[in-house]
């Protein structure tokens, strides 16, 4: 378990990971999980996203290769990523149209 930042109000964190059932990409909520990035939990105190990933780590039977992510409070208060490769994973599959892109799609027209 190793991450590359240190959470912190300037610089805070989600924890994301992929479902083990069905690879799709998750986000931490409250210690559970959700597949809607803009509902994960922000987190911008080191030992408590310390305590919430290894919690993550102890849910293998649930999820696989949770790592903490950089993010950054939106406008709206949500998460939004900072990272191309967050931005890339919260859109889902790139190999053809559906899902989450679909979604996304249909929610911005």
């Amino acid at each position: 378990m190793s991450k590359g930042f240190t959470p912190s109000p300037a610089t805070p964190a989600v924890i994301t990971a992929n479902d083990l059932r069905m690879g799709h990409c998750v986000w931490m909520r409250d210690g559970g999980w959700t597949a809607d990035p803009r509902e994960a939990e922000l987190f911008e105190d080191e030992a408590i996203a310390d305590l919430a990933l290894l919690d993550a780590v102890g849910q293998g039977n649930i999820v696989v290769g949770p790592y903490l992510a950089e993010a950054k409070r939106g406008d709206d208060g949500r998460p939004e990523p900072t990272h191309f490769r967050e931005a890339f994973r919260r859109r889902g599959p790139s190999n053809y149209f559906h899902g989450k892109q679909a979604d996304l799609e249909a929610s911005n027209v």
